[in-house]
């Protein structure tokens, strides 16, 4: 390689879970008068914290949404994500070349810790990602597209942003990483390839097989 740090986004690149809170995400904001299919909650709210469901939904309406959305919504994902959630293909594999490549690694992602947590816990992915190693949008002021959490995560990490590579699938986590001075590898499982490298991406791949050759390829 040599990049010094290889971040990762939860949702959709370790774990599978965008089908599962999309697909929860956009019923629950029908069922409360805001109809959103399961493709538009894909294209507007991956990779977003849940202040930008907030934010978008106010906008365009006026109403703001209840005040126990978050709990309500985020109670039906993690008993769908105990029921059904699974890692990505491949993603294993990628941890366990990093580790014994002594690469250090650690999670950026727009969830909530809990969140993380259940996931991780859910999939056996919590063997790779102790609490040191875990960075959510809770503990910085802004979520992506902003750069706060990556430079969050590069810094407890104690590795320059310029040495850092990100692991994203959605246009607002490459905004995020590009505004970070990072180098950022596009995931195109769930988002197509134009959209992501519109956003700012670096590389480009389909299937976490082919990473490792893209992260020893691209030297920063």
């Amino acid at each position: 390689m040599r990049y010094d740090l290889v971040i990762f986004d939860n949702d959709g690149v370790l774990v599978d879970s965008e089908p599962l809170s999309n697909t929860i995400l956009a019923g629950y904001l029908t069922e409360l008068g805001h109809p959103t299919s399961y493709e538009e909650s894909i294209r507007d709210y991956m990779g977003s914290a849940m202040h930008r469901v907030h934010e978008i939904v106010l906008e365009r309406t006026g109403r703001r949404l209840p005040g126990d959305f978050d709990e309500v919504f985020h109670g039906r994902v993690f008993a769908a994500f105990e029921r059904e959630l699974q890692p990505v293909p491949g993603v294993t594999d990628i941890l366990e070349k990093l580790a014994a490549d002594g690469i250090p690694y650690c999670v950026g992602s727009s969830g909530s810790h809990e969140r993380i947590r259940v996931g991780h816990r859910t999939t056996g992915l919590d063997r790779w990602f102790g609490p040191e190693r875990v960075f959510s949008s809770q503990d910085v002021g802004r979520g992506k597209p902003a750069p706060d959490l990556f430079l969050h995560a590069a810094r407890e990490m104690g590795v320059a942003p310029e040495r850092c590579a990100v692991v994203e699938d959605s246009p607002l986590g490459v905004q995020a990483a590009v505004a970070a001075g990072m180098d950022v590898f596009g995931f195109t499982a769930m988002t197509p390839g134009a959209r992501l490298a519109e956003a700012g991406a670096t590389e480009l791949f389909g299937r976490m097989t082919e990473l490792p050759d893209l992260l020893v390829r691209r030297r920063p």
